[in-house]
């Protein structure tokens, strides 16, 4: 059962919401009804061990999962309370309102980095010309602490960039869709701790006006940088609250051993 260290008053609005979630592979059951309440505007999140359905949940939101052959959901996700998976929704259309970002970084090789940066506008025939493309370009490489890194080398491949670097080019082509909802699936677990610590700054200072979901192995980077964070356990959502309140004070037994290393 779901313990909450959440204040039942609250002035967050929620940005994302979801119903008895629930996520298969085939007959596999992964995800098991999670219902949470996901704050806008905030840093959330989602800790667990390895197999606990953090990633499928997140791929969830956004409606990535049922890409999988032989993958499928029953439940809602609500979005202003529209639900995405509601009749004559489209999943591309979803995905530029809500992005994600991987665990490894994928710039795409055969693109430039301002190209990279422009992607997913040029995909939805989106993307701007001439000078205010190179505003653009310009605006979301500062945001994600990268322009003065490799503004004089634009052209060069996406590809080129050290993996810190890329994994901020792979931000960056999210932002310059303005998601509403951010998605991040173990960020900086291919990183070193100097990138890894340019990724957090990103995520605190993006965090505080897109809604970020992301999923993390790292107890002590979750209590670094989000303000709210669920535990998730064989599927199921076991704990969700304040950061600093579910890492002291856990309300779940389950919660506690984890956090104290008993096991994961």
């Amino acid at each position: 059962m779901l313990e909450s260290t959440l204040p039942s008053n609250s002035p967050r609005a929620n940005a994302l919401e979801t119903e008895e979630l629930h996520a298969w592979f085939g007959t596999t059951e992964i995800v098991k009804g999670v219902s949470l309440a996901l704050p806008a505007k905030a840093v959330t999140a989602i800790i667990g061990p390895s197999g606990c359905g953090k990633s499928t949940f997140l791929r969830c939101l956004n409606r990535m999962h049922e890409v999988t052959p032989g993958a499928r959901v029953s439940g809602k996700v609500l979005l202003g309370g529209m639900d995405l998976y509601g009749a004559g929704m489209d999943p591309v259309a979803i995905r530029r309102r809500i992005g994600m970002v991987f665990q490894r970084p994928n710039p795409f090789p055969a693109m430039s980095i301002r190209e990279n940066v422009l992607a997913g506008l040029t995909l939805n025939k989106l993307a701007p010309k001439g000078a205010e493309a190179d505003a653009l370009v310009e605006s979301i490489l500062r945001q994600t602490a990268l322009w003065d890194e490799v503004k004089d080398g634009l052209k060069r491949s996406g590809a080129s960039l050290s993996g810190g670097q890329q994994q901020r080019l792979c931000i960056a082509r999210a932002l310059a869709l303005d998601p509403e909802v951010l998605l991040l699936d173990e960020p900086c677990s291919a990183l070193d701790p100097i990138a890894t610590a340019k990724i957090e700054e990103l995520i605190r200072e993006i965090g505080q006006k897109t809604t970020i979901i992301m999923v993390t192995h790292n107890m002590q980077q979750a209590a670094r940088i989000s303000s709210m964070t669920a535990f998730f356990y064989m599927g199921e959502l076991i704990e969700f609250g304040e950061t600093t309140a579910l890492f002291t004070t856990p309300k779940s037994t389950k919660t506690e051993d984890y956090i104290t290393g008993r096991f994961g």
